[in-house]
């Protein structure tokens, strides 16, 4: 099965296009245009100057990590993909730093980004700074809220913070608001799309940005395995580090490709309150337009865009990138999900056994490994050999910016083994 199904007007199959108003057209194919000349042809050296940034300033390539005792607990070897200590703290910077310095090149003068987790923002906050260009990052007041180290860096970093007040005030409201503000700016403006979502080029310039991981990835499985892992997990919102891990393994058919969406507290939906308990689309979603692209979306009984949750922020989104939703269709991507308290529990576990504090997003593909394979689970056959003895998860991110949510979520689930919170709930 071939997962080659890009088209030249940027459609994955079905999903993609480029559903945007008329007046962000010319800006459309102004990027259109820079991202065929610089990034797929590397034009002026485009591509040379962006690994050179990423290897200097990014402090790529990021290792990929034998996790000893979760390999023990599993009965499996099981490697982690540092992005964790990218520059930053996420896997966010790859992408970051190759649109802001692609604006350059295109001779824009300001940055307008969104953010949920506040690690997009972060890493186009310190890309804007390192390049010399002003920046603008639009965040959720919720994600604000629960967000508030990555608050700080935006701003240390100099960025603006424009704080979103419409609708719960998550991921989906920031989206549009920075995209209003490009459709006001076209001229001087470029919008850095933090996923591989949005209209064309956006959600394959992304994963090429982001692609970086995936090409270390086989190098370094053929180095230290000595051949190609027999599966690779990601955790899945949007989809950048989903497709950023998975891109160049896409052709590699014994290599399984496990989406982890967020489960939330409940994959059933009531479509009348306009409210879904998760933010699993490929798993519950249907097919609409969100953010200019056609794509899985989670939505109510009239078509109506419904409001996702997940106790992790860089998940909690209604849609997901039209070329993920493709290779989940075609089966070449396999879409599972894990609930928050799953994830919660994986965030300690992993802290506890393995010295590294895991960002909430990529607790729920540590969560699925528990789910299917550990000592109390009971997982299905088949999806236990899809997985084989060789498993890579990528920890797109850090967790200190989830510290806050996690004290406070502790204190009121009955997390297994995880420390006493409770005189710290209320904030550090």
């Amino acid at each position: 099965m071939s997962s080659e199904s890009e088209s030249d007007d940027g459609k994955f199959g079905e999903y993609g296009g480029q559903y945007v108003p008329e007046a962000l057209m010319p800006a459309i194919e102004e990027l259109s245009d820079a991202y065929e000349r610089y990034v797929l042809e590397n034009e002026d050296g485009f591509m040379d100057e962006f690994r050179d940034r990423l290897r200097d300033f990014g402090g790529r390539p990021t290792p990929l990590q034998h996790a000893e005792h979760l390999s023990a607990r599993y009965d499996r070897e099981i490697y982690f993909k540092r992005e964790d200590l990218l520059h930053g703290g996420a896997h966010k910077l790859n992408n970051a730093l190759g649109q802001v310095l692609l604006a350059k090149y295109m001779g824009k003068e300001r940055i307008v980004a969104e953010t949920g987790a506040g690690q997009h923002g972060t890493a186009t906050a310190m890309a804007a700074a390192h390049l010399d260009i002003p920046c603008e990052i639009y965040m959720g007041e919720t994600d604000i809220n629960r967000q508030r180290p990555n608050v700080f860096r935006m701003r240390i970093n100099g960025a603006a913070l424009n704080p979103v007040t419409a609708g719960r005030g998550t991921l989906k409201e920031a989206i549009s608001e920075t995209m209003r503000d490009w459709a006001t700016n076209v001229g001087d403006t470029h919008y850095v799309v933090g996923s591989v979502v949005g209209p064309a080029p956006f959600p394959a310039m992304v994963r090429d940005f982001q692609a970086v991981i995936s090409q270390e990835v086989r190098k370094q499985s053929r180095e230290q395995l000595g051949g190609l892992p027999d599966a690779v997990v990601a955790c899945a919102g949007g989809g950048s580090n989903t497709m950023g891990s998975f891109a160049n393994f896409k052709d590699d058919e014994a290599v399984s490709l496990l989406a982890v969406e967020a489960g939330g507290s409940s994959l059933a939906v009531d479509e009348e309150d306009g409210v879904a308990p998760n933010s699993a689309s490929l798993s519950t979603g249907g097919q609409g337009v969100l953010h200019g692209a056609r794509t899985k979306v989670l939505q109510d009984q009239w078509g109506q865009i419904m409001e996702s949750h997940s106790v992790s922020a860089g998940l909690d989104y209604a849609g997901v990138g039209p070329e993920l939703a493709h290779l989940v269709d075609i089966g070449r991507v396999i879409a599972v999900n894990v609930g928050d308290d799953a994830a919660l529990e994986a965030f300690h576990r992993c802290s506890q056994e393995e010295g590294i504090i895991p960002a909430l997003e990529s607790a729920h593909a540590l969560a699925y490994l528990e789910a299917v394979l550990g000592p109390d689970a009971d997982g299905p056959a088949e999806t236990i050999d899809l997985l084989g003895e060789t498993i890579v998860i990528n920890l797109s991110g850090r967790g200190d910016k989830d510290l806050e949510t996690v004290i406070e979520e502790t204190d009121k689930r009955n997390v297994p083994n995880a420390p006493d919170m409770s005189e710290f709930a209320g904030g550090l």
